[in-house]
């Protein structure tokens, strides 16, 4: 994942020792921590690098960091309610079949 950080120019390259391992600074890591932690609350790389450069940018605005994450928060709110819907929907099925009627009367029926 490091080199593929490094081709998006999330992450710079690093100094390599002579066996070849990354010599990785602070900086770096916390770079990687935050990336790590992006990533795993669903931002894509594509907003990732617009945090980092804003991270970068001493003269930005805070505002500019909580609009990233409001719209995502607001397309995490819609995937939500997404999956419940096709939860509900699941659990009409189940019903539906338990009352033994058949799967294919039900998709004729909705």
């Amino acid at each position: 994942m490091v080199r593929h950080y490094e081709s998006l120019g999330l992450l710079q390259a690093v100094e390599r020792t002579e066996a070849g391992y990354r010599q990785y600074s602070d900086k770096e890591v916390h770079t990687l921590r935050f990336i790590k932690r992006a990533r795993g609350v669903g931002l894509s790389m594509a907003q990732i690098a617009e945090l980092l450069k804003l991270w970068q940018n001493r003269r930005r605005s805070s505002s500019d960091v909580r609009k990233i994450a409001s719209r995502h928060l607001d397309q995490l709110n819609q995937r939500v309610l997404a999956i419940e819907s096709m939860r509900q929907m699941l659990e009409y099925v189940v019903e539906w079949y338990a009352s033994g009627y058949p799967i294919l009367t039900w998709a004729a029926h909705r």
